[in-house]
């Protein structure tokens, strides 16, 4: 009769032992192997030789002091660390839980008389096909949790903790439980309650920083956008140069051929005209705001490349209370959606306009955008949404960039033009 439970009692040191090495996120060299299949030997053989001497009661009274507590001196030695050995321990201690009472459940379902005996049968059978579960598929996330920091370990490690001296408190050194202490039967359901929400708590501060990071990503990858864009028209305006400068050499010598003929009038037309391309080319200076006129003169030159009527009124100067890099991110993105909103009209046959109104009173900036639109936008909470894929971030990106300067923005559709009024 006492042979199951001695071979179950094998059973389940082995399962533990194994199952809190391999939690360990060791570097497991040959050496490291042969120290550890050693310490499991000689473990087992002292459990043995306690055993026969004593019963199976009292080595599973002392078991910390004779299995756990070695178990960790060496895993801490292999390791080089203190707090991640002790956390594999109780965390395979846990899982030797799932064992016991996945037998008791087949005892219970099968109705099988000797309780004692057919849950020490159980549980042997259970142990193979649960400790090839627990290595391939539970294992490798739990040792991604050793390289979490020390806050984040702890949390992970306070259930198995909690655990582990409930069920010595209430079934080796008291009797609380058998005697169905109210304290002692619903422990265990607390703990879990407690461990579920403070989850949720993790996890929704875990997925409002994942959100943070998005957008911190997705306005990189705006600023990404516009710095490819500048880059663009400083290698049209580069090529525009060369062009000049190579035709330069023509150009002169087609007026000093003029000169040398007398053809006075010929060559000052020739030069007016000259005069006349360069000047259409030029940055035009709406206001006093070097990023601004950039910005402001791209989107006129697309615009009424298109056939859009692009009109602006701007009073801005040079120093405003903005970074530069945020302000073209801002007025670049704002035009952008304008933009494309007139060249859908357009393609629909329609009418499409731009009207930019920009200046500064009091140190603080007030930009208004108003551009030809379609009938129906959808908005939420007052900004304006959209279901097509990839669109819609210019407009969280302004929203963002205000925000963080403490402005105010709103959004609105009146007579069929959008508008965006902000300051900041």
């Amino acid at each position: 009769m006492n042979t199951f439970p001695i071979i179950n009692l094998t059973s389940v040191g082995l399962f533990g032992l194994v199952l809190a090495a391999r939690f360990c996120d060791i570097c497991w060299t040959r050496r490291k192997k042969w120290i550890m299949a050693v310490c499991i030997s000689v473990m087992m053989l002292f459990q043995g030789i306690v055993l026969s001497f004593t019963n199976v009661y009292f080595v599973r009274y002392f078991y910390p002091l004779i299995t756990h507590v070695p178990l960790t001196i060496v895993l801490c030695l292999l390791k080089g660390e203190f707090l991640w050995p002790v956390i594999a321990v109780l965390t395979a201690y846990l899982c030797c839980q799932i064992r016991k009472w996945l037998a008791l459940l087949v005892v219970s379902v099968l109705s099988i008389g000797g309780l004692n005996l057919m849950q020490d049968i159980a549980e042997l059978f259970v142990t193979l096909p649960l400790f090839f579960f627990m290595l391939h598929f539970v294992a490798p996330s739990v040792r991604c949790i050793s390289h979490y920091p020390a806050a984040k370990k702890q949390q992970f490690g306070l259930v198995p903790l909690l655990y582990y001296g409930y069920d010595y408190l209430t079934l080796f050194h008291t009797n609380l439980l058998s005697k169905g202490n109210p304290v002692a039967v619903e422990f265990m359901p607390f703990v879990c309650s407690v461990a579920y929400l403070t989850f949720v708590l993790r996890i929704s501060e875990d997925e409002h920083i994942r959100i943070q990071l998005e957008q911190t990503q997705k306005i990189l990858n705006l600023q990404i956008t516009q710095a490819v864009r500048e880059i663009a028209a400083l290698r049209e305006s580069y090529q525009k140069s060369s062009t000049y400068r190579h035709d330069l050499r023509h150009h002169m010598q087609y007026l000093l051929s003029c000169i040398k003929n007398n053809r006075i009038e010929q060559a000052q037309a020739y030069i007016q005209e000259i005069c006349t391309e360069i000047e259409a080319k030029k940055v035009v200076a709406f206001c006093e705001n070097e990023a601004a006129n950039l910005i402001l003169s791209a989107f006129c030159g697309r615009a009424e490349s298109q056939g859009i009527a692009f009109c602006i009124k701007a009073a801005l100067p040079q120093n405003i209370p903005i970074s530069e890099s945020d302000w073209c991110i801002l007025l670049s993105n704002a035009l952008e959606n304008a933009l494309h909103a007139c060249l859908n009209l357009k393609k629909k046959g329609m009418g499409a306009s731009i009207d930019i109104s920009a200046y500064e009173k009091k140190g603080k900036i007030f930009l208004q955008i108003a551009n030809s639109c379609e009938e129906t936008i959808s908005f939420s909470h007052g900004v304006p949404v959209t279901a097509v894929p990839g669109h819609g971030i210019g407009v969280r990106s302004i929203c963002t960039i205000i925000e963080d300067y403490g402005g105010m923005y709103s959004f609105s559709v009146e007579n069929r033009r959008f508008i965006l009024r902000l300051s900041l």
